[in-house]
C-alpha cells in the first residue's frame, strides 16, 4: 500500500483546504436515484485516487381527500427521501458506491453498495447491492421521472429495498453508446420459510437499449424519463426477469417471469421540448397467488410476496415551455397507467397531471402534481401533492 494512502489523504485534505467541485463525468457515475446518487463534491489524491460525497431530498405536502380517520380531507407533510452519496476510487477501473435511504418507518437503511470493475466502456462488472436490469421506471428512480410520483400501477418487479437486490450486474455501452446492455443474477424473492424459494433459487435479469437519436447520458445502464431538451431521443428498451418458484408458498408454487417494453422519445423543438412515453408489461406466475409481502414476519427490506400476474402499460406525455420565468421553467406533464390482474380480476388506473418548475434539470425542482387512482385492486382515492426536489 502506498505511504500516502486514500485514509491519510483524506484526512489531510479535510483539514486543510475546501473540496472541489466534482466534475459533470463523475457526478453521473456517482449517480443512483436509481439512478442512485449525485455526489456534489471529492476529494482527489491523485493517480485515480478519490472520495465523494453528496446527497438527495424529496419532501411534499399532500392533500388526500376522505384520506384522515374521520373521513375528512388529509393535509400532510412528508419527508418522502433523504440519500446520502458516497463514492470512492483507487483507480479508472476500481471503484465502489455506498449510498443510503431512509425507508416509510424512519429508519436508515443501505440502498446501494457496490464494488465495480470497469474495464472499459463495453464491459464493466458490479457485485454488492443495485438495481437489477428492469424497465425504464424503475431505472429513472423517483429523482428522475417526468411525474413527481413513481407509476407502481404497473412497475412491480420484485426487490429488496426501493428496487434493489443483491447480486452481480455486467452492463456496457456499445456503437458510440447507443446500445446499452445489463444482465445479471440476484437473490430474488421469496427466500423465506415457508415460501415458494426453498431452494435459494436464483432471479436472473436483463436489459437491452438502444437510442435511434443521441445516446442518453446516463451513467451505467440506468435511465432517466427526460432531459430537458439537452438531447434529442428515441429510445426503445426491452427487460425481461425469470426465477424458478419465485412465487407462492412452500407447498403452492409457480415460477415468475416479467418482462417489458418501453419506448421514450424527447425532441427540442424551437418552440420547447417535447416528451412521448410508453410501456407495456406482463407479468406471469404459473396462476399461482402469491404470499403477502409481511408473510412469515418479513420487514420491510425483505423481497417477500406481492407479485402479480397480469397486464399493463403506461404512456405519458411532457412539454418544457422554452422561457423562463424567475429561476426556472414551466413542464406541464400527464400520465396514465392501468394494470389488470388475471389471478382476482382486478384492475387498477391511475391518472396524474401536474406541472414541475425546473430550476436546474433533476437537482433542483418543484412538482404540482394531482394524482386519480381508480379501480377494484385498491380503494380508490384522488391526492394533491406538492413536492420539492434537491439533489447535491
Amino acid at each position: 500500500m502506498k505511504k500516502n494512502g486514500i485514509i491519510a489523504n483524506i484526512a489531510r485534505a479535510m483539514s486543510g483546504r475546501r473540496s472541489g467541485c466534482f466534475s459533470a463525468a463523475l457526478l453521473a457515475a456517482s449517480c443512483l436515484s436509481p439512478i442512485a446518487a449525485q455526489a456534489g463534491a471529492t476529494l482527489n489524491f491523485g493517480d485515480g485516487e478519490s472520495v465523494s460525497i453528496g446527497m438527495g431530498m424529496r419532501a411534499d405536502f399532500t392533500s388526500e381527500g376522505k384520506g384522515a380517520p374521520d373521513g375528512s380531507t388529509s393535509d400532510s407533510f412528508s419527508l418522502d427521501s433523504i440519500r446520502l452519496y458516497l463514492g470512492a476510487s483507487l483507480n479508472d477501473n476500481i471503484k465502489a458506491t455506498f449510498n443510503t435511504e431512509r425507508d416509510g418507518n424512519g429508519n436508515i437503511n443501505v440502498l446501494d453498495a457496490y464494488a465495480q470493475f470497469e474495464y472499459f466502456e463495453g464491459f464493466n462488472v458490479w457485485v454488492g447491492r443495485m438495481l437489477p436490469p428492469s424497465d425504464r421506471a424503475n431505472l429513472d428512480g423517483p429523482y428522475y421521472l417526468s411525474s413527481w410520483t413513481y407509476p407502481g400501477v404497473v412497475s412491480q418487479y420484485p426487490a429488496k429495498f426501493d428496487g434493489r437486490d443483491d447480486g452481480a450486474t455486467i452492463w456496457g455501452k456499445l456503437f458510440n453508446k447507443k446500445l446499452v446492455y445489463a444482465v445479471g443474477a440476484y437473490d430474488g424473492h421469496n427466500r423465506i420459510l415457508g415460501a415458494s424459494n426453498q431452494g435459494d433459487n436464483l432471479l436472473y435479469a436483463g436489459r437491452v437499449t438502444y437510442n435511434f437519436l443521441d445516446a442518453e447520458p446516463n451513467p451505467a445502464y440506468y435511465e432517466s424519463s427526460t432531459y430537458y431538451g439537452s438531447v434529442d431521443v428515441l429510445s426503445l428498451g426491452l427487460a425481461g426477469q425469470y426465477q424458478k418458484n419465485g412465487v407462492g408458498t412452500a407447498t403452492a408454487k409457480g415460477d415468475y417471469k416479467g418482462w417489458n417494453l418501453d419506448l421514450l422519445f424527447e425532441k427540442k423543438l424551437s418552440f420547447g421540448v417535447v416528451t412521448l412515453e410508453g410501456a407495456y408489461y406482463n407479468y406471469d406466475t404459473q396462476g399461482v397467488k402469491d404470499v403477502a409481502p409481511n408473510f412469515g414476519g418479513a420487514g420491510p427490506t425483505a423481497n417477500v410476496g406481492g407479485v402479480n400476474q397480469g397486464e399493463g402499460y403506461l404512456i405519458g406525455a411532457a412539454y418544457l415551455f422554452p422561457e423562463k420565468i424567475g429561476w426556472g421553467k414551466f413542464q406541464p406533464f400527464f400520465r396514465y397507467q392501468d394494470f389488470d390482474n388475471d389471478i382476482n380480476h382486478g384492475s387498477s388506473r391511475q391518472y396524474d397531471v401536474g406541472v414541475n418548475y425546473v430550476i436546474s434539470g433533476h437537482n433542483a425542482r418543484v412538482s404540482a402534481d394531482f394524482t386519480e387512482n381508480q379501480g377494484t385492486a385498491v380503494a380508490s382515492y384522488n391526492r394533491f401533492i406538492l413536492g420539492v426536489q434537491l439533489q447535491f
